[in-house]
């Protein structure tokens, strides 16, 4: 690949020109984080602790993704990506990012049991648990599933995927976190 083609092109106006679009599309998107929010106020009025939940769903969905994008980028360029189905390294990086939403989702969930006990609005353990763990490890699998569609789109259109993919899975995942997470409390609750 020669230094004019997309992924092997690193200019300041190329980067600017890819990204500005990009980057205005998924601020439009991030907006729809806010009116799921906007959505479930009454629902969060009712079980206040949840409130806890929110960030971090949104932060550890995109950093998780993030992490994973970053991995197969990095394979990308040092020639070693597979996009095979059949690709045992492919997999363990997907395993690799599942255990570690379970760490933190897990973690997640007792500490908001704590703090719901701190803030009076204590929920029982094992639904916070099971709505942590539960819409943690639904939004680690689409995660993973956003890190490797968005790596192949961008080697695909011949764009760098350290430029797209990081953006591309954290803002997704930021908007889907908070659907994620309302989805599987009102599951367990009502």
């Amino acid at each position: 690949m020669s230094a004019t083609d997309g992924v092997g092109a690193w200019t300041i106006p190329g980067i600017v020109r890819r990204m500005v679009p990009l980057l205005a599309a998924l601020s439009v998107l991030e907006l729809g984080s806010g009116l799921v929010l906007d959505t479930y106020e009454a629902f969060l009025a009712e079980y206040r602790v949840l409130a806890v939940l929110v960030p971090v769903m949104i932060g550890t969905g995109g950093n998780l993704g993030a992490i994973l994008s970053a991995r197969l980028s990095t394979r990308l360029h040092l020639g070693t990506l597979s996009f095979d189905p059949r690709d045992p390294v492919l997999w363990v990086d997907v395993l690799a990012t599942l255990a570690l939403a379970a760490t933190v989702f897990g973690v997640t969930g007792f500490a908001a049991f704590a703090i719901g006990h701190l803030l009076g609005a204590p929920m029982g353990l094992v639904d916070l648990l099971v709505i942590s763990l539960g819409s943690g490890m639904l939004l680690a699998l689409v995660a993973s599933g956003l890190s490797i569609g968005a790596t192949y789109a961008s080697y695909r259109f011949g764009v760098d995927p350290d430029e797209t993919t990081i953006p591309i899975v954290t803002n997704v995942t930021d908007v889907l976190g908070v659907v994620i997470l309302f989805a599987v409390a009102l599951t367990v609750l009502r």
